[in-house]
């Protein structure tokens, strides 16, 4: 610790102010609302100006191989480590988690409050021929969502257009969606719980372990794109990384309620 407190030291004291990155992120972190809170934060500590990106995961990733930023920040951990693996990243490390839980209407029409467990849940919407409104996206979300589909042995896609629904939108719009056509939808907590459409929706499944929702962050390959602003990128991520940056984390809630929990590694 007492070295990464010293990195810090001389990595803040050597931004004063004109260093601008780009963080390409996932909209949930966005739509939470965290990097209005953390950002002043980091420009504060650090003099590193972060503007944010925010797209699906996947969209994300593809923007940082095309070198389109300098830190990566999202939650596919699979095509996190590949991204790495191809030599894109510099390095991927655990900075924070939540969850994911399934909204839906208050009435329940398809029981999924009384399943067993991820599967049964989705196995219920289906057998009912509930509405489910998916991103379809290819973001973070969208690929946990078709993994518990492909884990419950179902295929969405048999029912595309009549009870499962694709927006190709953010997790914003997609809640809007569900919410208005009374649809199920898998969403990370944070961004259910700044979300401020609910109307009559409610959390109705959760507390899965298969909904574990971690994210990572990624400075890109200097290497790989030559334009990446490869100091403050560093500085930003070990900010995020530290005590300080972890603690922040942590503290950050909306209406009484922690919407990430810090697991630096």
């Amino acid at each position: 610790m007492k070295r990464l407190v010293i990195f810090l030291a001389l990595a803040f004291s050597a931004h004063t102010g004109a260093d601008t990155i780009i963080a390409q992120s996932t909209t949930s972190t966005q739509n939470s609302g965290l990097y209005d809170y953390l950002l002043p934060m980091v420009k504060e500590d650090t003099g590193v100006q972060v503007n944010v990106v925010a797209v699906g995961t996947g969209q994300a990733i593809k923007n940082a191989m095309r070198c389109d930023g300098d830190v990566l920040l999202v939650h596919a951990r699979p095509a996190e480590e590949k991204f790495v693996a191809d030599g894109y990243g510099e390095y991927r490390r655990d900075l924070m988690y939540n969850d994911f839980v399934i909204i839906g209407p208050k009435a329940d029409p398809a029981r999924v409050a009384g399943a067993g467990d991820v599967r049964e849940a989705l196995q219920r919407i289906q057998q009912a021929g509930a509405k489910f409104a998916s991103r379809g996206d290819d973001s973070g979300t969208h690929k946990k969502e078709r993994s518990l589909w492909q884990a419950a042995a179902i295929d969405p896609d048999s029912g595309s257009g009549q009870w499962y629904l694709e927006t190709g939108s953010g997790m914003g719009a997609t809640l809007n969606t569900g919410v208005s056509l009374g649809a199920y939808v898998l969403t990370d907590r944070a961004t259910w719980i700044a979300f401020a459409n609910k109307q009559d929706a409610v959390i109705a499944f959760e507390g899965d372990e298969n909904l574990f929702n971690q994210y990572g962050v990624i400075p890109v390959s200097a290497d790989r794109c030559p334009n990446v602003n490869r100091e403050a990128a560093e500085t930003f991520t070990q900010w995020l990384l530290s005590e300080t940056g972890q603690a922040a984390i942590g503290a950050y809630q909306v209406e009484g309620e922690p919407l990430f929990f810090p697991n630096a590694n």
